[in-house]
């Protein structure tokens, strides 16, 4: 049962700038900017075309699959991984499940709407809010974890994930910004030799597809069966499935890679800017599109940006977080060095 003090798990990023926030710079959703590109546009219009047709999801599979070397049946089309969490929590049989917070909350708030009690695995932020596997209780046969973790922007290491598989249990890890790391350094995602290992992936975040849903499961033949009974018919628009299988193709992962690396320079750069200010921590060291900072008075440094034109993400909606957390996407030099100058003022105005 929620009380007062739990936190607002249906509460995200696009809250920020809907209504009056749409003209702020948008610093509080992850998705990258400038997109979608030019090119990913033209093959959505052009998809439009068989809009009179049922969709068909079968090249998109096939793509997806090949794209991780992975075979057809491993692969689940999704409206966007928020579906797949509601597929997970209705289809799975769970006893105890465990959610590794902080991170992403609709995991959460999907389980408990499906009527499980989930259990959380606090991280420690003295620790970095890294992940000991000995953590997570034993008899969780199911445990979710962030790789990178939203909000904390930390990458955990592939071999600490792995040691949570186990017969009986399903680890389902959340990929969703690994295509935003150079290399996609500790992903899981063609693993097979991992008991119960399901693997969530989004398309969202790098190619700006947030309001067209698309991503999909990586899992055991099993799971992907038992999962796509539970998915109503065509979950996935004809446009999303153009999407799919035009942004698993090379020339779109060439791509993907060049944004990863502009995206880690970026974010260094970012970083040295917010060096600066003694009062503001940064949670570290970080790999995703965006940061965690930690500083006093969060919430009115965050309604002061507003004011002054940047809408960042509050921190005190993670379990495991407070008031003295924000999050900030990670964009180009000019809009950080425009934001830079909005923090001094935020934070002096006080």
């Amino acid at each position: 049962m929620h009380t007062s003090t739990e936190p607002d798990l249906r509460h995200h990023g696009d809250a920020e700038v809907r209504g009056g926030g749409a003209e702020l710079t948008d610093l509080a959703v992850n998705v990258r900017s400038g997109t979608p590109p030019v090119w990913l546009r033209e093959h959505l219009v052009a998809s439009l075309d068989g809009l009179a047709a049922y969709p068909d999801g079968r090249a998109a599979r096939r793509a997806v699959a090949a794209r991780h070397g992975l075979p057809e049946e491993r692969v689940l089309l999704t409206a966007g991984a928020a579906e797949a969490f509601v597929l997970l929590a209705r289809a799975l049989d769970v006893r105890r499940p465990v959610v590794v917070h902080p991170q992403f909350t609709e995991p959460e708030a999907a389980l408990r709407d499906a009527g499980h009690t989930v259990d959380r695995v606090l991280l420690d932020p003295e620790d970095g809010f890294r992940l000991d596997p000995r953590a997570v209780p034993g008899d969780a046969d199911l445990v979710v974890v962030g790789n990178p973790t939203n909000p904390t922007s930390v990458l955990h290491p592939a071999q600490s994930l792995a040691q949570l598989a186990r017969p009986g249990r399903t680890l389902v890890v959340d990929e969703a910004f690994m295509d935003a790391v150079p290399g996609e350094q500790e992903s899981l995602a063609s693993r097979t030799d991992l008991p119960g290992l399901i693997v969530l992936r989004s398309l969202t975040k790098t190619w700006g597809l947030a309001g067209l849903r698309i991503g999909y499961v990586l899992a055991s033949p099993g799971t992907i069966a038992r999962l796509e009974r539970a998915q109503p018919l065509w979950p996935v628009s004809s446009p999303a499935l153009a999407a799919a299988e035009v942004c698993s193709a090379a020339p779109a992962l060439a791509e993907a890679t060049d944004a990863a690396h502009r995206i880690a320079t970026d974010r260094a750069y970012l970083e040295g800017r917010l060096a600066k200010f003694t009062e503001v921590s940064v949670c570290g060291p970080a790999a995703g599109p965006f940061l965690l900072l930690r500083l006093p008075d969060a919430a009115g440094v965050r309604s002061r940006l507003r004011g002054l034109g940047f809408a960042v993400r509050r921190g005190d909606t993670f379990p495991g977080l407070g008031p003295d957390y924000l999050r900030l996407a990670v964009r180009d030099r000019a809009t950080t060095d425009r934001f830079t100058e909005a923090l001094a003022t935020a934070l002096t105005d006080r």
